[in-house]
């Protein structure tokens, strides 16, 4: 009788055990997230207008929390909240890549065109109006040194060039005019310029590199901020 009772206690713990709703283990060691200190930066209008807050130039903690989600949904990094230039060129790339009518400045053609958009800062390759690789930042030439604007044809592509005018590597160089070329860099995209080359990021390069030819048509157009042409 006393066994008999002891399995019947154990079943029914058992049971109230498994009638227990689960909790994921995550759940379970989370931490409430840190508060979002960053303060007002400089595109601290623009980002308030994308996100819908109140457009008043300043941050606030709501602002800052608004703009950490945004960079953690374009991968920016860090997610800091901060209003800085790396977020508001890589939430122009994404406006251009979801609205066709931002692209309408690049022309239009059956063969694949890239597009390089001085004023924005960006690039990006259709055919026709179809997007063939999406909208990311770049950085072009500097004050005196600018990306030379107008059609161009890329006439030679090499993976490991190496400048030896400015003394640094050009990973994935797609030439287009003299010695102008769209690139990889590991400097900062969001520094004041080039010399005179379309910088990228070394993955983007890299799968713009595959993507491109020899002969394929490269178009630059626009003035970058801060820049006399």
């Amino acid at each position: 009788m006393r066994r008999r009772r002891i399995l019947s206690g154990s079943l029914t713990a058992t049971a109230l055990l498994l009638a227990l709703p689960a909790v994921p283990a995550a759940a379970a060691t989370a931490r409430p997230e840190p508060p979002c200190t960053a303060g007002t930066a400089p595109y601290q209008r623009q980002l308030e207008q994308e996100l819908r807050r109140p457009v008043d130039g300043v941050q606030s903690p709501e602002d800052c929390a608004a703009i950490r989600q945004l960079q953690r949904r374009l991968g920016v990094s860090p997610a800091d909240g901060l209003a800085s230039l790396r977020t508001y060129r890589t939430l122009v790339a994404d406006q251009v890549r979801r609205d066709p009518a931002a692209r309408r400045s690049c022309p239009s053609r059956a063969y694949r065109v890239v597009c390089v958009d001085l004023t924005r800062q960006i690039l990006w390759v259709q055919v026709n109006r179809r997007l063939v690789f999406s909208p990311v930042p770049v950085r072009t030439g500097r004050d005196g040194l600018e990306t030379r604007r107008g059609w161009h044809r890329i006439y030679w592509k090499h993976r490991d060039h190496f400048s030896t005018i400015y003394d640094v590597p050009m990973p994935y160089a797609q030439f287009f005019d003299g010695g102008q070329a769209l690139h990889g860099t590991r400097n900062d995209l969001f520094s004041s310029g080039s010399g005179g080359c379309v910088n990228l990021t070394v993955p983007d390069a890299k799968r713009l590199y595959a993507l491109l030819q020899k002969g394929d048509r490269v178009y630059v157009w626009g003035t970058k901020p801060g820049t006399g042409g």
